[in-house]
C-alpha cells in the first residue's frame, strides 16, 4: 500500500485557483534538528466553518488521548491530538488527491479519533492506514511524531497513502515540511493553499537561517498571528503597510489566521528516551490572534483546564467564547461581502491597544508560570497535584484578561 517517494516538489503555483472558501488549514512537522531544544513541533492551525472549538479528554482501546474537536462534534471525533504513548496526529484536507466519484467523504476526524486510541509510533500508524476498511473515505495530508523519533506527513486517498519522512534530507533538506491545501504527490496546480504555503516557507526559511529559534511560542507569534501576505508582498503588522493610514479595515484573504480560523495548537514532542507523558500540546482555542496559548498534558487525564471543555450549559469551552467575542468585534460586519472585512485596528494599532497587542504580555504571563516545572517534570515526572494548582492560577489570569475587555 506504501509509495516510495523521494523526489518532492516543492513548487509554487504560477497561477492560483478562485475556488470556494472551504475546510482549510495551514500545518508544519519541525524536527529536532531546527527546533530550540532538539525536540519535534508538530503544527496544526485549523481553519473550518466550526469556529467553536473545544478539547476533549478520552479512554481509548488501547491508549488515552486529548484532542480538540468541533463544540458539536460527536464523541468519536479529533481533528488533532496526541495519546498517553506521545503518539500525535493532526491533519490538512487536500484536493488534489482524490481519484474516484465517492462522495460521502470528510471522514479524517473519525480515522485519526481510532488512530489515537490505538497507535504507538509510525509503524503503527502505518499498519493501521494498510488494514483500514476501503474506501477510506478521506482526502488528506496526515502529519504525525510520535516518541520514538519519528515525524513525517502522510498523503492519504480513498485507496493509498505515501509518506513523506520528515527525518529524511533528501525530502526534508532543512528538518522541516509545511502543507496547507494540496499533496506533493497529488495533480499538479490543483489543491488550494499555495499562497498561505508560500507565505509559511518565506517566513520559516528565514528563521530557519537562526539556528535554534523554532519554539511553539515563536510558531504562534509569527505564524499563527502573521499578517505578511506573500503574494501581495505586504505584512499588516509593520508601521509602512499599517491599515491606520487608510480606513482601518481589511479584506481577509490568504493570510494565515483567517476569519475561519478555529484553532491552533502546537504538539511538542519528547527526545527519544525522554518520557513520553511529557508531550505538551500548547493549545489556542478561537481566533489565534486574539487567543491564548495554554498547555495541557494527556497525562492530566479528567483533571484538565476547565475552560479548555465543555461546559454545564452548552458544549462551548468558555475560553473559545471569550476569544470569538472578541474575533465577532474585529469581524462585525453581515451585509453582501460585508462579512470578508476586519477591522484591523482592532488587532493591532499604533496605540498598542490592539487585542492582539494587549493578550500576547498575558501570554507570556502563562508561559512563565509553566517554564520551570515543565523543566522540572521532565527529570521528575508530571506532578499532579502541581499541574492542577497551576492551571487554577493559569485560568484566573485568562478570565481576568478576557474579561477586561
Amino acid at each position: 500500500m506504501k509509495q516510495t517517494f523521494y523526489s518532492v516538489i516543492l513548487f509554487i503555483a504560477g497561477t492560483f485557483l478562485f475556488l470556494p472558501e472551504v475546510s482549510a488549514c495551514t500545518s508544519a512537522i519541525f524536527t529536532g534538528k531546527i527546533t530550540a531544544d532538539g525536540r519535534p513541533l508538530l503544527w496544526k492551525h485549523r481553519d473550518t466553518s466550526d469556529e467553536n472549538n473545544r478539547m476533549a479528554f478520552f479512554k481509548g482501546p488501547k491508549y488515552d488521548f486529548l484532542a480538540l474537536m468541533s463544540s458539536e462534534d460527536d464523541e468519536n471525533t479529533a481533528w488533532t491530538g496526541s495519546n498517553s504513548v506521545g503518539f500525535s496526529i493532526m491533519n490538512t484536507a487536500s484536493y488534489n488527491l482524490k481519484e474516484d466519484t465517492i462522495r460521502e467523504m470528510d471522514m479524517e476526524g473519525v480515522l485519526m479519533y481510532k488512530a489515537l486510541g490505538e497507535c504507538r509510533n509510525l509503524a503503527d500508524f502505518e499498519a493501521f492506514l494498510d488494514n483500514y476498511p476501503r474506501p477510506i473515505r478521506v482526502e488528506a495530508n496526515f502529519g504525525v511524531i510520535d516518541a520514538e523519533g519519528g515525524a513525517a506527513f502522510y498523503e492519504v486517498n480513498n485507496t493509498r497513502w505515501t509518506k513523506l519522512d520528515a527525518n529524511d534530507p533528501k525530502i526534508a533538506p532543512d528538518g522541516y515540511l509545511i502543507y496547507t491545501n494540496f499533496s506533493y504527490t497529488g495533480r499538479l496546480n490543483e489543491g488550494m493553499g499555495y499562497i498561505r504555503y508560500q507565505t509559511a516557507t518565506e517566513i520559516i526559511s528565514q528563521q530557519a537561517t537562526m539556528e535554534g529559534e523554532i519554539t511553539p511560542h515563536w510558531i504562534f507569534n509569527h505564524l499563527s498571528r502573521s499578517y505578511y501576505h506573500s503574494l501581495m508582498g505586504i505584512d499588516l503588522l509593520r508601521e509602512e503597510f499599517s491599515p491606520e493610514k487608510a480606513s482601518g479595515w481589511v479584506y481577509d484573504q490568504d493570510f494565515i489566521p483567517r476569519k475561519s480560523t478555529s484553532a491552533s495548537i502546537v504538539i511538542q514532542g519528547v527526545k527519544p528516551g525522554e518520557n513520553p507523558e511529557m508531550t505538551v500540546l500548547w493549545t489556542i482555542l478561537g481566533y489565534p490572534p486574539v487567543g491564548i496559548a495554554v498547555p495541557m498534558w494527556v497525562k492530566a487525564g479528567e483533571q484538565q483546564p476547565s475552560i479548555f471543555l465543555r461546559n454545564d450549559i452548552s458544549n462551548h469551552a468558555p475560553i473559545c467564547d471569550w476569544a470569538l467575542a472578541l474575533k465577532h468585534r474585529i469581524f462585525p460586519l453581515k451585509r453582501g461581502n460585508e462579512p470578508r472585512y476586519m477591522h484591523f485596528t482592532l488587532i493591532h494599532n499604533s496605540a498598542g491597544t490592539g487585542y492582539m497587542q494587549q493578550l500576547v504580555p498575558v501570554e507570556q504571563t502563562i508561559f512563565r508560570l509553566y517554564q520551570e516545572p515543565i523543566e522540572q517534570w521532565r527529570k521528575e515526572g508530571i506532578d499532579l497535584q502541581q499541574l492542577v494548582q497551576l492551571n487554577t492560577a493559569m485560568e484566573i489570569t485568562v478570565k481576568e484578561a478576557y474579561m477586561s475587555f
